[in-house]
């Protein structure tokens, strides 16, 4: 019944339409049939503009339990002082893009109670006779690594390692890019080059010097002829630096007692010149299509020079105040992704660690220094900590929109004697669990 009245309701419409063209028409001698095709032609064009344009997003909402009030966590940041339950709107992702004949415009802001933010704005351009060659300007993705430019309404985790968290916060940065891409059906097509460069200073941040970080990544993405299994491997480099603030440097050097301490370097040609900031990364990703589900491995490794302070070893987004400290590093991580029987159900299990100064570690952390004649040396502190994290989690796909995490992170901090006024004479309290629902359009 309710179909039969919308189709006479359309065909009055419809005949309303010609009639009022048919009228125009003896005053116009306009054939009404070239009148309404026109009209139709017009409004196929209005549709067509309109598919250019994609609208889409995520919601992360979660209720978060630490081992203590005040936290100091990476699972979505510190807990306020007074704190150890919280309830957070993690990501709320609004995504417009626009992608006709090669040109691709995104616009992408997060919101949540930290505020509003970019998260992405930029423009891609893919040449039309071979469509091998993009160049991308503006904030986006920086291309190191894996986990860095994985999404975040995709990842199975609640959040990045650690590492990828301290060295390349925001995931995003704003500067230019050159991406090689063979095209589909070619057999190079799963290789994908990129190479750019970017202020180094976030998405949120404006630069503070003339330098310009570089970063390349190699990547190769491919299937096996069955498509039972998909694997993944890729290099990365990082080549940049920070302005340094003042005219004293410290480097990591043996003192007078055979203990590594930061040593001084004092030279008034140190304040504003460049520190180099250099990492190396290497990532490995397979999924096995098993009859009792898919098994996804993936792992990560990153080592290099981090310039930072005697408070923080992560990258600055803006100018650093104070002495310049520079630390050796390395980190990684390794996931397991488990389907189970191929359901809607998974089990997740990730280890990762951080070591902020792998130059120094155990009781020599934090260890009173001895100094040569006229030389300074200042000891090690917390900041120089290693950090290893043990995350158990599981997961529930109701549908494509909506997805349950729960998720534990189990944090251990490398242990010190000599770092007892701040508590790390022993594990410090600060394991979180995290119960998230993930609404998704």
């Amino acid at each position: 019944m309710k179909r039969n009245i919308t189709l006479t309701a359309v065909a009055a419409m419809l005949s309303l339409c010609i009639g009022i063209n048919t009228l125009k028409a003896q005053e116009t001698t306009e054939n009404p049939i070239d009148t309404l095709a026109r009209a139709v032609h017009r409004l196929s064009d209005d549709i067509s503009v309109f598919k250019r344009v994609k609208i889409s997003g995520f919601v992360q909402s979660q209720f978060q339990w630490a081992d203590s009030m005040g936290a100091k966590s990476f699972a979505g940041g510190d807990f306020p002082a007074t704190v150890d339950k919280r309830f957070k709107v993690r990501r709320a992702e609004f995504k417009t893009t626009y992608d006709y004949k090669g040109v691709q415009i995104v616009a992408n802001i997060n919101v949540s109670q930290d505020g509003v933010t970019i998260k992405d704005a930029y423009g891609k351009y893919t040449e039309q006779k071979l469509k091998m060659f993009s160049l991308t300007m503006g904030i986006f993705n920086r291309p190191f690594g894996f986990e860095n430019t994985y999404s975040s309404s995709m990842l199975e985790t609640p959040e990045r390692a650690r590492m990828i968290q301290v060295l390349l916060p925001g995931e995003r940065d704003c500067g230019a890019m050159l991406t090689f891409q063979m095209p589909n059906g070619s057999k190079l097509h799963p290789l994908k080059v990129e190479a750019g460069f970017f202020n180094g200073t976030g998405n949120a941040a404006n630069d503070f010097d003339y330098y310009k970080d570089f970063i390349g990544n190699i990547h190769w993405n491919s299937t096996t002829k069955n498509e039972k299994i998909k694997y993944g491997i890729g290099v990365s480099y990082y080549d940049g630096g920070v302005r340094q603030g003042s005219s004293t440097v410290y480097t990591m050097k043996a003192d007078s007692n055979g203990t590594n301490a930061f040593k001084a370097y004092k030279d008034t040609a140190n304040f504003g010149a460049i520190a180099r900031r250099q990492y190396m990364g290497a990532d490995a990703q397979v999924s096995f299509d098993f009859p009792f589900g898919i098994t996804t491995l993936r792992a990560e490794y990153i080592t290099g020079q981090q310039p930072g302070t005697s408070s923080t070893s992560g990258s600055p987004s803006a100018q650093p105040a104070g002495d310049t400290y520079i630390r050796k590093f390395n980190g990684a991580y390794f996931c397991l992704v488990q389907n189970i029987w191929n359901t809607k159900h998974a089990i997740v299990v990730k280890y990762d660690w951080y070591d902020a100064n792998s130059e120094a570690a155990g009781d020599n952390l934090g260890l009173k220094v001895l100094a040569f004649k006229n030389t300074s040396y200042k000891a090690t502190s917390a900041t120089d900590l290693k950090y290893t994290t043990l995350g158990v989690g599981y997961i529930y796909k109701l549908n494509e929109s909506v997805k349950f995490t729960l998720y534990y992170d189990m944090v251990a901090n490398e242990k010190s004697l000599n770092l007892a006024s701040g508590g790390y004479w022993k594990d410090v309290k600060d394991n979180v669990l995290t119960a998230r629902i993930q609404y998704k359009f």
